[in-house]
């Protein structure tokens, strides 16, 4: 993929869809919106944002209206709480834009990054994804030690199990082409934070080639990642998808 399809510009299709899973993200989605907006709106082409509510019982999708007012925009509301994976899975495959990506409610990879994940696109990949571990990566603020102590096992047991050669599998900013993502996403089937390793391994053995891309990231004093239960979800979930046929 050179250059943006010329023919999305005819039929009103988008060339970049943000899908950003949200549940009671009230205190940070309006800061995180503008800067989205404001990013977007310096950029040559059409763009819409996905939010999908998983269930928010705060104010967030009042709070999104207000800020994504007179955007290309769309909320779309689970029937129930799915999780981050389920959420991120029916934003990608409603999306239409001709590349779409996937980005945490608190930028903890600024959206700036996109850039860098965008030009392996256009030089003939498929997938990118922002990755913390790679010796270019600038962690800003960093995560406390034992959240990085768990992440480095985690990563080390997703090399041994499933995905050879990938640093980091978690960093939820990751861009895939519209055909990508309409072949992947329909066999995701983790909604769980492990969902990650699931849908790169389904595109790696789609045969779609996956870069690992060098970001920004700012550790989240907010993160609803707990290091005990969903450390250990997230261990025996490796386990159940290395005997899953994918």
């Amino acid at each position: 993929m050179k250059t943006p399809n010329p023919e999305i510009f005819m039929n009103n299709q988008p060339y970049l869809s943000v899908v950003i899973p949200v549940y009671n993200e009230e205190a940070r989605i309006g800061d995180s919106l503008k800067r989205i907006i404001q990013f977007l709106s310096g950029k040559d082409y059409t763009w819409e944002i996905l939010i999908v509510d998983d269930g928010c019982r705060d104010r967030t999708i009042p709070i999104a209206e207000e800020i994504l007012a007179g955007h290309d925009y769309r909320i779309v509301k689970n029937p129930s709480n799915v999780g981050k994976g389920g959420s991120i899975k029916r934003g990608m495959l409603d999306a239409r834009g001709e590349i779409r990506l996937f980005s945490d409610a608190d930028l903890s990879t600024p959206i700036e990054e996109l850039d860098l994940l965008e030009k392996p696109l256009r030089d003939g990949f498929h997938v990118t994804f922002g990755s913390r571990a790679m010796k270019e990566s600038r962690l800003l603020v960093r995560q406390p030690w034992y959240r990085e102590m768990m992440g480095r096992t985690f990563n080390l047991m997703v090399q041994i199990l499933h995905l050879p050669g990938i640093r980091d599998t978690q960093c939820g900013f990751k861009l895939f082409t519209a055909e990508a993502a309409r072949r992947v996403f329909p066999l995701q089937t983790m909604k769980g934070f492990c969902f990650d390793v699931e849908i790169l391994a389904i595109a790696r053995r789609l045969g779609f080639k996956l870069k690992e891309v060098p970001v920004r990231w700012i550790d989240s004093p907010q993160s609803k990642v707990s290091p005990v239960r969903d450390a250990a979800k997230m261990f025996w979930d490796l386990i159940k998808l290395k005997f899953k046929k994918l």
